[in-house]
């Protein structure tokens, strides 16, 4: 019988060139800390992520979505990468991770119309096509319903694929490992994807092709400022089955093309959400649970990680299973830096304040301490 010490989630991990401490990756984590005008990460963000890197924690950390310029905004307090200010924030946290021997990407954001007219002077944010996704947005005064946005020119989009160019060479600047595009949930490339969001009847709309057009510009923007092996993308069938972001008989076929492509970059990596609602009266019900890795194992080639769900047991599971290479845990890295210790001396995992999981300076944020 495996003893704890060896399960597969400690094991060290070769992601493409860049060598892990072991399987265990920290998610993505909104946590709105960014509180000041230029929106810049700060010496907390560094102690933050410091504190959750490292062999008794995260072997790989994805940053909080940040933005790519002004025009991406759609949450209050979140850090950006487009200014050189920025920039040096960001360096205080890719140093202070390095220290404790972790690797560190950053994930790129554009919220497109999920952000709300606040954040804009007023003005609708811009997106694919002038649809209200029907959600709500974070803003500085609370949660807003999000409003018909204003559809985007063909030059205001190839302006965006340049803002990721572009904040994709700051994340070398700033001494980042690699990037993870945002790709997936209800974002904005999600919004040109969807065809319950994108009704354009350019070359940006319509066919599968045509929607996915827009994420395949940045990724070739991208591949001219870094090279491809640090690149990873967050992107899948799984939304949450709210507002317009509700499945169809599209929702497959499109992800399924989408990812069969991305094996033409030899990316860094793919991240996979399970299931965050029940599927069982969707399209995509065949997808519950663990099958979307059973079903993405086969269609792509390169390193998968999976998120969303995951506890000890499970995650060495898909492991053992080769579903998976490696596993994203998001909340449970709040309560507890030291997740990966917990994990191999059977420790209890503790649980989080929700009440300050978004902004609220050091105070649920630093002051969860490691296990006796």
């Amino acid at each position: 019988m495996e003893t704890i010490q060896e399960y597969q989630l400690f094991r060290p991990y070769l992601l493409n060139d860049q060598q892990l401490l072991n399987r265990v990756v920290m998610a993505p984590l909104t946590r709105a800390r960014a509180e000041n005008t230029g929106l810049v990460p700060t010496e907390l963000h560094a102690e933050y992520y410091a504190q959750r890197a490292g062999e008794g924690s995260a072997g790989a950390i994805i940053t909080e979505g940040t933005w790519v310029s002004p025009q991406a905004v759609g949450w209050a307090d979140v850090p950006g990468i487009y200014t050189e200010e920025q920039v040096r924030g960001w360096r205080l946290v890719t140093d202070a991770v390095h220290r404790k021997g972790a690797k560190i990407f950053v994930q790129l954001w554009h919220t497109g119309a999920t952000s709300h007219p606040d954040f804009f002077g007023g003005q609708p944010p811009l997106a694919p096509s002038a649809v209200n996704p029907r959600l709500q947005s974070p803003t500085a005064s609370g949660r807003k319903d999000t409003v018909e946005p204003r559809a985007m020119s063909t030059e205001q989009i190839k302006t965006t694929v340049k803002d990721f160019q572009r904040a994709a060479q700051h994340a070398i600047d700033a001494g980042f490992d690699g990037v993870q595009i945002q790709a997936g949930y209800v974002y904005l490339f999600n919004q040109f994807l969807n065809p319950l969001t994108n009704n354009r009847e350019d070359e940006y709309g319509g066919s599968v092709e045509n929607r996915a057009r827009f994420l395949f510009e940045v990724l070739d923007a991208l591949s001219d400022v870094m090279n491809t092996g640090r690149i990873g993308v967050k992107t899948g069938p799984i939304t949450g089955e709210l507002g317009q972001f509700i499945s169809t008989d599209q929702t497959l076929p499109t992800s399924d093309y989408v990812i069969n492509r991305l094996n033409d970059y030899k990316l860094n990596h793919l991240l996979l959400m399970s299931a965050m609602s029940d599927l069982s009266s969707t399209p995509v019900a065949h997808l519950q649970g663990d099958a979307i890795y059973r079903h993405y194992r086969k269609i792509y080639k390169g390193n998968l990680i999976a998120n969303v769900g995951f506890d000890f047991e499970r995650a060495n599971r898909v492991l053992a299973e080769d579903l998976a290479d490696l596993v994203a845990f998001g909340r449970a890295f709040i309560a507890n830096p030291d997740l990966t210790t917990r994990f191999q001396k059977g420790l209890k995992i503790d649980q989080s304040n929700p009440a300050s999981h978004y902004g609220g300076g050091s105070v649920g944020y630093t002051d969860y301490r490691p296990a006796a």
